[in-house]
């Protein structure tokens, strides 16, 4: 099989390559990022491309399976319009030319509680991008929703913070829902998704993605 990936040098994302390349169900991988990661491998191509103008490498998008990890935070993007353009465009556009050029799967990482109907602006961002790729139609669409991740040296003090208290309170029976997720767990969940569900859309949420 062979592997796109949106976001590879995100926390997911790093994982997610790192274990494609190690997979021998994996034959390729295609990593299309803003500037070089230096990372080399004999299955790894790696395109360096600016996001906004994706009708230049649309080609490109070609294979058996697209992964989009990429994401940002409010503070990183600056602007609600700004984590938009990441979150919902970047994606949203890939997805167009994966359908054009007929790529199978469709992989994305969504977010516990992701609605297009909600009233918190990351959730319903995330649900319209869902909703978004499900209109395309791809013969296999899987989404992950999970909650609070566990980033490998993250600088996100509000993440440190929410994740602590989080498994704090897991620890005395309380929000077991919301069990935070190491980022190199969900990149392994991934890696499995295409192979072991069927066609059509399946939603794996937060507290199914453990047991996945």
């Amino acid at each position: 099989m062979k592997a796109l990936v949106i976001g590879a040098t995100g926390s997911t994302g790093k994982f997610l390559v790192n274990q494609l390349l190690t997979n021998t169900e994996y034959t390729s991988v295609v990593t299309f990022v803003r500037k070089p990661s230096g990372k080399q491998h004999s299955k790894l191509t790696e395109h360096v491309v600016n996001f906004a103008e994706t009708n230049s490498f649309k080609d490109l998008i070609n294979g058996d399976v697209l992964f989009s990890c990429l994401g940002t935070t409010l503070k990183a993007a600056g602007s609600k319009e700004n984590q938009w353009k990441i979150d919902f465009d970047i994606p949203a556009a890939f997805a167009l030319a994966a359908k054009e050029n007929k790529v199978n799967s469709f992989v994305l990482v969504s977010s516990y509680g992701a609605s297009a109907k909600s009233s918190v602006f990351y959730s319903k961002m995330k649900g319209k991008l869902e909703d978004f790729i499900a209109e395309l139609h791809f013969p296999q669409y899987i989404i992950f929703r999970p909650g609070p991740l566990i980033r490998e040296n993250t600088d996100r003090l509000g993440e440190k913070i929410s994740v602590k208290l989080i498994n704090f309170f897991n620890a005395i029976g309380i929000l077991k829902k919301l069990k935070p997720l190491e980022t190199e767990i969900l990149a392994e969940k991934l890696i499995k998704a295409p192979k072991k569900l069927p066609a059509g859309k399946t939603i794996i949420e937060l507290t199914e993605i453990f047991k996945f």
